[in-house]
């Protein structure tokens, strides 16, 4: 089974691209509904180990009624001190790679050629020494903010200040194998798609 790594900064349309291959029989895996799904509350009672871990690490006010993780209060601790933004991405990465390889197994029992990983911190993670190609998603900056701009409701200079804090565009490029220009239509990113799909899985028929 080829794990294909999906990257990109905000706004660069990786949703459009996993929709894109889903079309095409190859089921991906969003990293951040997987962080999601495992900080969402208890788990037949329990809470999950990630949340375990993030309370041992940031204390047990980070913890709702529900047992789901207090993003706001989480996020008040750990974005004006880097050494506990450094433990936070620390503890999720961990549980969130191991809950993806989970699933990438299942999905190769159930006969699936190739799988989808969409992670926006690919790299930073350490998730794309696991993959086997790595696509980037891409479109020009103003393109990324207006996106960012329209999709989350923030303004231009805060979309602008998400974009600095990522890995930029030029520097992403140079460490992937396929890039996906997203500043046009559906059709030619589906063209795109199906010749990256042709040269992965040389027998596929996309």
């Amino acid at each position: 089974m080829k794990i294909i790594g999906l990257c990109g900064r905000s706004g660069s349309g990786k949703s459009v691209i996993s929709s894109v291959f889903s079309e095409f029989g190859i089921p991906s895996i969003d990293t951040d509904a997987v962080y999601r799904e495992i900080t969402s509350g208890y788990i037949d009672g329990e809470l999950s180990d990630c949340m375990k871990a993030l309370a041992l690490e940031f204390g047990s006010d980070i913890i709702m009624k529900d047992g789901s993780l207090n993003r706001r209060r989480l996020a008040t601790l750990v974005f004006t001190d880097r050494n506990k933004l450094d433990a936070l991405n620390h503890i999720s990465h961990t549980f969130i790679l191991s809950e993806t390889d989970k699933l990438i197994k299942n999905l190769s029992l159930l006969g699936y050629k190739a799988v989808i990983v969409d992670a926006p911190l690919l790299f930073e993670s350490g998730y794309y020494k696991k993959c086997d190609y790595i696509i980037m998603a891409d479109a020009p900056e103003e393109t990324l903010v207006s996106r960012i701009v329209a999709r989350d409701g923030i303004s231009e200079k805060d979309a602008v200040m998400r974009l600095k804090s990522q890995i930029n565009s030029d520097d992403l490029r140079k460490k992937v194998n396929y890039v996906i220009y997203t500043d046009t239509d559906v059709k030619n990113i589906k063209e795109r798609a199906r010749n990256i799909l042709k040269n992965i899985i040389e027998d596929g028929t996309y």
